[in-house]
């Protein structure tokens, strides 16, 4: 099932998304009571899919990247957090900050956690996760290397662009991410290349931090980052979730 957020007739609903047409999605806090025939995608404005109080990325996590920069594979999880003021939506406009050189697309698989989560095994991380959505973590690369931490870097506000709905059925062990910049294909890489799968990542974090119903864990990026002009347009692939579009625009 695919869940999304969506404004329509001026309030934020949740609903689910079958075919090209959004449907009630009873039981749920702010769930739509839609026309029995739906709403067309054309109709509403969707949003990001989640309001997370946290997101925790991590570094260097495909084999390939790593292989790319020449560096060594991680021994566990390099993480670190965006803040929930740098989430924005699908077709909503990344801006550069004018104080800022280059930045970066980043292309990942997030996971978005479906009830608190704390001290949880590998084996049992699967129940603890709603779904998957595509996530771009937009990185100021030049701040990245000046500060020696990351943390300036991946906060600006509209650098978690998140979308554009939530898949609730996914196997995550082995699905394509890939981005494209102005429709050229620029990063592709399969999960089955992560150092740390899915299920780690959750028992890993969850030993560290206690994960609440929203939060997002996005899973690393594959090969092939590269910097971002005004007037792109920079999509986030990933199989079996759906295709996130920004556009890029001068703060």
């Amino acid at each position: 099932m695919k869940i999304l957020r969506f404004r329509w007739q001026e309030k934020d609903w949740w609903g689910r998304l079958e075919g090209d047409r959004v449907f009630s999605l009873p039981g749920v806090q702010g769930g739509a009571n839609l026309p029995a025939e739906g709403l067309s995608l054309a109709e509403i404005k969707v949003l990001a899919p989640t309001m997370p109080t946290k997101i925790v990325a991590v570094g260097l996590n495909y084999r390939d990247h790593a292989q790319e920069l020449g560096m060594e594979i991680p021994e566990e999880p390099l993480i670190f957090l965006k803040p929930p003021s740098a989430v924005i939506g699908p077709e909503d406009n990344i801006r550069l900050p004018a104080e800022v050189g280059r930045v970066d697309y980043e292309a990942e698989l997030a996971v978005v956690i479906g009830k608190t989560a704390r001290k949880v095994s590998p084996s049992e991380a699967r129940r603890y996760i709603l779904g998957y959505t595509c996530f771009n973590d937009v990185t100021a690369r030049d701040i990245q290397r000046r500060d020696g931490q990351w943390t300036r870097a991946k906060s600006f506000d509209t650098f978690a662009p998140i979308g554009p709905w939530i898949e609730t059925d996914l196997e995550p062990s082995a699905v394509r991410v890939r981005a494209y910049l102005n429709g050229k294909l620029v990063q592709d890489s399969s999960t089955e290349n992560l150092i740390f799968s899915v299920y780690e990542l959750v028992s890993f974090i969850s030993h560290v931090m206690t994960l609440y119903p929203g939060d997002v864990i996005a899973t690393g990026t594959p090969p092939g980052v590269g910097p971002l002009s005004p007037g792109d347009v920079v999509e986030v692939e990933v199989e079996g979730v759906g295709r996130l579009v920004n556009f890029v625009r001068v703060e």
